[in-house]
């Protein structure tokens, strides 16, 4: 079941920190924390999945922190989504084999839709944009804005 829950705020958040205030080194998960006002406790354990599912990647070190592993306008909301509903391992009640006739057949149908057509919409937002929204937000940037130069 698709819900808002704190660690996919955070994980958004977060994900679009790094992008927004991205210089020539890593963003550092002190400075995401400061900025988003996130628990480092949930902090590091959504950066590290992200990591591991290809969204970041990680540096170790005094001089370590955080990346996107791609392109802003390659990595989705969507992307995101699906890494913190894995890591919250919540099963969705609408599959639930059990319930009455109409919740199986009439009501479950409409909120899978609805839960398909909000993926869709994640699918097609990408951090790019949402750095644009930052910037038309006014909102002010750490670092100089490093240009994307990828084809």
């Amino acid at each position: 079941m698709l819900r808002l829950s704190k660690k996919l705020l955070f994980a958004i958040e977060a994900v679009v920190d790094i992008a927004y205030h991205a210089g020539p080194g890593p963003v550092r998960s002190t400075d995401i924390s400061r900025r988003q006002g996130i628990p480092r406790r949930y902090l590091e354990q959504v950066l590290q999945e992200l990591v591991r599912k290809g969204v970041l990647s990680g540096q170790r070190g005094p001089r370590g922190g955080y990346r996107l592993a791609r392109e802003r306008r390659r990595i989705t909301l969507g992307e995101i989504v699906r890494v913190v509903r894995e890591l919250e391992g919540a099963d969705d009640p609408a599959n639930d084999a059990n319930g009455s006739e109409i919740g199986i057949k009439v009501v479950r149908p409409i909120w899978t839709e609805m839960q398909d057509q909000l993926m869709a919409r994640f699918d097609a937002l990408t951090i790019e944009e949402l750095c644009n929204r930052a910037r038309s937000a006014k909102i002010a940037s750490e670092a100089a804005q490093v240009p994307d130069f990828s084809i």
